[in-house]
């Protein structure tokens, strides 16, 4: 029988969680809680607690895939902007909360604490395997609570690009310039723009063969104000954030369709 995976995705409004299937297909109902604040990665209300927690809600599995908002190396936490603040994704950074994240070894520590193998990467390097080909130079962006990234070459995840917190030319980083708390300041014309210019930065940043914009907010994007890009772009929405995460276990292969 294959191994069973649980995907969990931690995002920064909520964590969401199902059993994979070896086919990439969920097993089980989705389940979601709210994501607390302040989270600090240990103690009372800490991420271990509430993932321990959130566990429970499914039958056994024997292996658990992690999506993190943040710079994951070796399934250690390098920055993690979503909850460096008592208030979330861009809220005023508290130093000592910072400290905790900087260098914590996320997946080590759920593995002893889950008692089952855990892997642990980036929220959209995980959303991505369940979308590339594996063909070319393929870019995953996430629209949600801030711009999520990951990047492929022939189906294979590259070091990572915290694109969010990249200046975008007015005064304020990507998380702040396509988050969701932008669409609803500015609205769906402004983001748009605001969308093309950020898809023109990435593609000049890294010349993708081709582009995947998911995530809560991706059912607002308008199509056309792609302009000459739209080729190269694929809109995907409803899709499972989770589905990607039997390929943190066993070999790539293809997404046909």
């Amino acid at each position: 029988m294959a191994p069973r995976t649980l995907g969990i995705d931690i995002g920064g409004t909520g964590i969401k969680g199902a059993v994979i299937a070896s086919n990439g297909t969920l097993e089980s109902h989705r389940q979601k809680t709210r994501t607390p604040y302040p989270l600090p990665p240990e103690g009372p209300g800490g991420l271990l607690e509430v993932v321990g927690e959130f566990t429970q809600r499914f039958e056994a599995v024997d292996r658990v895939a992690v999506g993190f908002p943040g710079v994951v190396r070796r399934g250690t936490i390098m920055v993690a902007p979503h909850f460096e603040s008592p208030d979330g994704l861009g809220g005023r950074v508290q130093h000592a909360l910072a400290a905790q994240w900087r260098g914590y070894p996320l997946e080590a520590r759920l593995t002893d604490c889950l008692g089952c193998p855990v892997k642990v990467v980036n929220d959209a390097e995980l959303q991505g395997w369940s979308l590339i080909r594996g063909r070319g130079l393929e870019v995953v962006v996430t629209l949600g609570t801030g711009v999520g990234c990951a990047v492929y070459d022939e189906g294979r995840a590259t070091p990572h690009l915290q694109f969010g917190s990249m200046p975008s030319g007015e005064e304020v980083d990507f998380d702040a310039y396509l988050g969701n708390r932008a669409f609803h300041k500015v609205g769906y014309d402004e983001w748009n723009r605001r969308l093309f210019l950020g898809v023109r930065a990435l593609h000049d940043l890294v010349h993708f063969d081709h582009l995947y914009l998911t995530g809560g907010d991706a059912r607002q994007v308008h199509r056309d104000v792609l302009g000459t890009l739209l080729a190269k772009v694929t809109v995907v929405t409803g899709g499972g954030a989770i589905a990607g995460g039997h390929y943190l276990f066993e070999p790539f292969v293809t997404n046909e369709g």
